[in-house]
C-alpha cells in the first residue's frame, strides 16, 4: 500500500473511532497542510482549545465540521467524554489557538486517555513555533531542550532556573510580552549576561522579527523597547570547556596537598589520589608530583 493509499484509510467508519492530533497555522494560514484541511473535513468531532478563535480558521477553509471545546480547564473531564465518543464510532480531531497540540497546548491529557483505553492515535505534522524559531536562530540544533513557558510558581521556577545554568543544550523559552522583561531578567542572573541568545517574535506574520542578543543586551533593549507579540526565545547552553573550567577553579582554594589528601581519606592509594587531583585540576600527574615536592 503506498502513502497516499495509507492516508485515504486512515479515517475508519464503524468500530472505534481514533484520535487525530492536527497542527494549525502558528499565524500564517498558508502554512495549514492538505492532510490537516482534509482530516478536518472528514472527522465527526473537532476538539478546540478556543471555538470562537478556531472558528474564524475553519470558516477561512469552509469547513463544517462540528466543534466542542476542549481547553486547560477541562482537560480532564472532558478527555474522559472524549474517549467515550471514540470508543462508541466518533472520529475526533484536536486543534489548539495555534501550533501542534501537546506541546505547550492542551493535547497531552486526551492523548494518554485515549492510549490507556486503546484508542488509535495519529500526529498530522505541521507548524510549531519551537522549531521554527530553533531553526531560524542560528544557534546549534542538534540538541535541544524545550522548556515552553517557565512556571509560575516561584518556587518551581527558582529549581528550573538552577538546573538550567549548567546546560549545555541549546533552551528555547516561550514568554508572552507582560513578562517578558522580568523573564529575561531572571536569566541574566541564572545564565550570565554574556549568555547568547536569538530572541524571535511574531513568527510566520507580517512583522516576523529575530535578533541576536546577550542577556545584558536584551535587557537593555527592551528596558527602552516596550515589548510587543508572543516570543521565543532561544538560549545558547553552556559550553563544556566553561563547565570543566568552573570545576577547575573550585579547587583551587585547596592545596594540591589537601586535594590529594582528600582521596586518600576517601580510601585511594597516594598514587590513585594524585591521578585525580590532575584530573580535577586539569593538569598532568607529574605537576601534582612536582608541587608536593
Amino acid at each position: 500500500m503506498d502513502n497516499n493509499a495509507q492516508a485515504e484509510n486512515m479515517i475508519n467508519k464503524g468500530g472505534p473511532g481514533s484520535l487525530f492530533l492536527c497542527a494549525t497555522p502558528i499565524g500564517n494560514l498558508e502554512d495549514i497542510t492538505f492532510r490537516v484541511l482534509k482530516t478536518l473535513k472528514e472527522v465527526d468531532l473537532i476538539a478546540a482549545e478556543d471555538t470562537r478563535n478556531s472558528i474564524k480558521l475553519l470558516n477561512h477553509f469552509d469547513i463544517k465540521t462540528p466543534m466542542t471545546s476542549y481547553h486547560e480547564f477541562n482537560k480532564y473531564d472532558k478527555a474522559r467524554v472524549l474517549v467515550e465518543k471514540i470508543l462508541a464510532g466518533t472520529n475526533v480531531a484536536v486543534i489548539t489557538d495555534a501550533g501542534t497540540p501537546g506541546i505547550s497546548d492542551p493535547g497531552e491529557e486526551l492523548v494518554k486517555q485515549c492510549r490507556a483505553a486503546g484508542i488509535r492515535v495519529t500526529s498530522l505534522p505541521g507548524p510549531a513555533a519551537c522549531i521554527t524559531a530553533l531553526t531560524m536562530s542560528g544557534q546549534e540544533t542538534r540538541r535541544f531542550a524545550f522548556e515552553a513557558f517557565l512556571p509560575s510558581d516561584k518556587n518551581e521556577r527558582k529549581e528550573i532556573l538552577t538546573e538550567l545554568q549548567n546546560e549545555t543544550r541549546t533552551m528555547i523559552i516561550y514568554e508572552a510580552p507582560h513578562r517578558l522583561l522580568k523573564t529575561l531578567d531572571e536569566l541574566k542572573n541564572a545564565l550570565g549576561g554574556d549568555r547568547q541568545l536569538t530572541i524571535c517574535k511574531e513568527l510566520t506574520k507580517r512583522y516576523e522579527n529575530s535578533v541576536e542578543f546577550t542577556l545584558d543586551e536584551a535587557c537593555a533593549y527592551y528596558e527602552s523597547n516596550e515589548p510587543r507579540g508572543e516570543y521565543v526565545l532561544v538560549i545558547a547552553g553552556k559550553s563544556r570547556e566553561q563547565i570543566k573550567q568552573e570545576e577547575r577553579q573550585q579547587w583551587e582554594a585547596m592545596t594540591v596537598s589537601e586535594h590529594v589528601q582528600m582521596y586518600m581519606d576517601a580510601g585511594m592509594d597516594k598514587k590513585e589520589a594524585m591521578k585525580a587531583a590532575a584530573k580535577d585540576r586539569g593538569v598532568s600527574k607529574r605537576d601534582i608530583y612536582q608541587e608536593l615536592i
